[in-house]
């Protein structure tokens, strides 16, 4: 029974923290944009759930119809993930 209430205990402090992760967003300056091939060029902080430093650096949007609210010059708040082996822009929008 100890151990069942440890565990819970333990997940009732993890859980929050999960769900904040996957919510996080980075900061970056666009520097292009490419909607016909579905690709944005990115000045970006560090992307924290990718343990990924700052850089510029081109990313695939997941959806390419994303990519109709940003610009060059635009500072936007982002969130990437890997998938397939290649960094892709889930969400994207300006920054506030």
């Amino acid at each position: 029974m100890k151990s069942v209430l440890r565990a819970l205990a333990i997940a009732a402090l993890v859980v929050p923290f999960s769900i904040h992760a996957a919510d996080e967003l980075s900061e970056a300056t666009v520097k292009k944009v490419d909607k016909t091939a579905g690709l944005v060029t990115l000045a970006h902080g560090p992307i924290a759930n990718l343990g990924m430093p700052p850089m510029t650096m081109t990313f695939k949007a997941r959806e390419p119809a994303m990519l109709k609210k940003v610009k060059a010059g635009d500072t936007v708040r982002f969130r990437a993930e890997e998938t397939g082996g290649a960094y892709v822009v889930v969400r994207i929008e300006p920054a506030k």
